[in-house]
């Protein structure tokens, strides 16, 4: 029996990178996933393409995360779907670097109503259609955290916020068995870093040289620590971080 048989899984932002990744590997361990996306209905179709053409059940929803009856709606297609849910990944998140002087209240409140706000909508929404066997809550953090690269002061906040978030809420769901916990990566070659022109330039060779294992990581990279931190052989884990990053911390 493969690790997540019988499970359902929703991971926020999983049309394209690390949320792609980790829903096409928890298919894979046997569970239902549904595809959340913001903009790229064309990205969650061809993971669901992906999933289904392997004999998985995958469904793609739509919704804004920060925004509470998009949550809602997410976790009530979920629920008429597949009839239950069990696993929420909260990876759905956006980032821009740049230095202080060009700071704006504008890229502030989007970058927390994204990955913050987004975070305590879903897992407030998640526990209440968790079973009575208790559920399982991934979010998704960053190495940026600690390794705090400049001109990151926005995301490396919201990412800060993300960490706290989970060992309180660890603290707060363990007596329901729920478990929460983050995995933070280091930087992961997505569509994003390559829109974002990451690849090549100078930023990426300094993450490299501060990577013990010497190269850029692949969501397949992150997605096998996902599945784990989802089973019954983290059973034992909550209100952890887990940095996935090659060493760089």
């Amino acid at each position: 029996m493969s690790k997540l048989t019988g499970k359902v899984a929703i991971v926020t932002g999983a049309s394209k990178g690390i949320g792609a990744g980790i829903a096409k590997a928890m298919s894979e361990a046997g569970a239902a996933v549904v595809v959340n996306y913001a903009s790229s209905r064309e990205g969650a179709d061809r993971v669901v393409a992906e999933i289904t053409a392997k004999g998985g059940k995958a469904l793609a929803v739509h919704g804004d995360v920060s925004k509470s009856e998009d949550v809602k709606r997410l976790f009530a297609e979920t629920k008429q779907a597949f009839g239950r849910v069990d696993i929420l990944v909260n990876n759905a998140g956006v980032y821009q670097f740049a230095p202080i002087e060009e700071f704006t209240e504008q890229e502030f409140h989007r970058q927390f109503n994204i990955n913050v706000l987004g975070t305590l909508l879903t897992t407030q929404e998640a526990v209440k259609h968790f079973g009575t066997e208790g559920g399982n809550i991934i979010n998704i953090a960053s190495v940026a955290v600690t390794s705090s690269p400049p001109q990151s002061a926005i995301y490396t906040a919201t990412k800060a916020a993300v960490t706290s978030i989970t060992k309180v809420l660890a603290k707060e769901l363990g007596p329901r068995n729920i478990r929460v916990n983050t995995l933070s990566p280091g930087g992961v070659e997505t569509e994003g870093v390559v829109s974002a022109g990451i690849l090549g330039s100078d930023f990426e060779k300094q993450l490299i040289a501060q990577t013990p294992l010497g190269r850029f990581g692949q969501p397949t990279d992150i997605a096998p620590v996902a599945v784990f931190l989802a089973s019954q052989d983290a059973g034992w884990v909550t209100g952890e971080t887990i940095y996935v990053g090659g060493g760089l911390k």
